[in-house]
């Protein structure tokens, strides 16, 4: 029998802290600052900065940079406010960069 491993996890890419699950995946086809992204539906051992307006490709969005919690990395940012109807469904939302992330536990 073959043994568990446990959840299948996405860490930090600097320091290993465990940041989301790979069940937490919304779509990994989104944009980030620096490549690919993943838009998560949750995320832990984060820290939120502050809310700022910003001009990204899908239009306005108020978002807050996400910081790994204990090296304090940039790893994406959290959907605050979406401004336009069709992209409402991101409010709440956690990207994480791909080049920012590892896999775990696969």
């Amino acid at each position: 029998m073959a043994e568990s491993l446990g959840p299948r996890l996405y860490s930090c890419y600097n320091c290993r802290n465990h940041v989301s699950l790979h069940d937490d995946i919304i779509s990994k086809s989104f944009q980030g600052r620096n490549g690919r992204a993943f838009l998560f539906s949750h995320a832990m051992n984060i820290t939120v900065g502050p809310k700022e307006d910003r001009h990204l490709i899908t239009g306005l969005h108020t978002v807050a940079d996400i910081h790994c919690a204990d090296c304090h990395q940039v790893l994406g940012w959290k959907y605050e406010r979406a401004y336009e109807a069709s992209q409402k469904y991101k409010e709440g939302k956690f990207i994480l960069e791909k080049a920012k992330i590892v896999k775990e536990n696969w």
